[in-house]
C-alpha cells in the first residue's frame, strides 16, 4: 500500500456492478479490467473503497474494503471481481447495534485512496440490523 513505484504503467477500464440496488442478503460484484500499458511486466495492488455518502452518523471518507495483487505482462489484462457483503458496510449505531443504513453508497477502485480510476454508486434499499459475529470484514477477489 502506500505510494509503490513500479517500471511499468496500468490502465482500469468497464466497471460493473452486479446490481444497482441492495437488500439483506445480497453480495455485490464489482468487477473491472486492468490492463499492463507499458513495456514491462508489473504487479499492480488494486484496491476497492466504499463510502456511505448520506450516512446518519460521523463515518469515515473511504474505507478500503479489499485489494489484490495483479501480475500482468506487458499489453496483459486481467478481469477482477471483488464479492462485497452487504454487512461490511455494517456500523455501530448509537445503540452500539451493528447497522447497514439505507441510502447511497460510492464505490471505487484503484491503485491507492488518491488514485480511484472507477467509480459508481449503490443504493442500499432498507436499514438492517446485523449480528456483529456474522459480520463481514473484507472483499473477496477473484482474477481471470
Amino acid at each position: 500500500f502506500g505510494f509503490g513505484l513500479s517500471y511499468t504503467t496500468f490502465s482500469y477500464s468497464q466497471l460493473q456492478l452486479s446490481k444497482k440496488q441492495l437488500t439483506e442478503d445480497d453480495i455485490l460484484e464489482i468487477r473491472f479490467q486492468v490492463r499492463n500499458t507499458g513495456n514491462v511486466s508489473g504487479t499492480e495492488v488494486v484496491q476497492l473503497y466504499v463510502s456511505d455518502l448520506y450516512a446518519s452518523v460521523c463515518r469515515p471518507v473511504q474505507e478500503l474494503a479489499g485489494f489484490a495483487r495483479v501480475q500482468l505482462q506487458p499489453g496483459e489484462e486481467k478481469t477482477v471481481q471483488f464479492q462485497l457483503q452487504l454487512s461490511q458496510l455494517a456500523f455501530l449505531d448509537e445503540e452500539m447495534r451493528w447497522k447497514v443504513e439505507h441510502g447511497e453508497v460510492a464505490v471505487g477502485v484503484g491503485a491507492s485512496s488518491e488514485d480511484i480510476r472507477l467509480k459508481d454508486t449503490v443504493t442500499i434499499m432498507d436499514d438492517v440490523w446485523i449480528e456483529g459475529k456474522k459480520r463481514g470484514f473484507w472483499a473477496k477477489a477473484v482474477i481471470r
